[in-house]
């Protein structure tokens, strides 16, 4: 976000063109909270994140085997100045017993070009 400002603020009397801030859309709003109790709920993650604005979503993240937490989650927030606020107010702070971690989460980079996961024979194509 620090980087956006400085462009805002170098081009203050230009247009700037909407594509320009497309590299954030989507996550520019979403916080990475790491070192979560494992007894949170997504309930109590809401609730403590509430207080800083309009939480849209509040997820923690399970194991799939154990339904465990793993100890981490995110928070998605309405507006970009609510998630700074949370982020310079939850840094740092005690959630049930345990500091937590708080900065904007990073997008997804799974890649196409990774190695496929083999499941089985390949299959059949119809000849012609």
């Amino acid at each position: 976000m620090a980087a956006v400002r400085k462009i805002i603020q170098a081009n203050k009397n230009k247009n700037l063109s909407p594509s320009l801030f497309s590299f954030r859309r989507g996550i520019a709003y979403k916080l990475f909270v790491g070192g979560l109790s494992f007894c949170t709920t997504q309930k109590a993650l809401s609730e403590a994140f509430s207080n800083y604005g309009q939480v849209l979503e509040a997820k923690v993240v399970t194991d799939r085997v154990s339904d465990r937490s793993k100890g981490f989650g995110f928070v998605t927030y309405a507006s970009a100045d609510e998630a700074e606020n949370a982020i310079a107010e939850m840094k740092g702070k005690t959630l049930n017993g345990r500091v937590i971690f708080v900065d904007y989460a990073k997008p997804n980079t799974n890649s196409k070009g990774a190695m496929p996961i083999a499941r089985g024979p390949p299959e059949p194509t119809p000849e012609t």
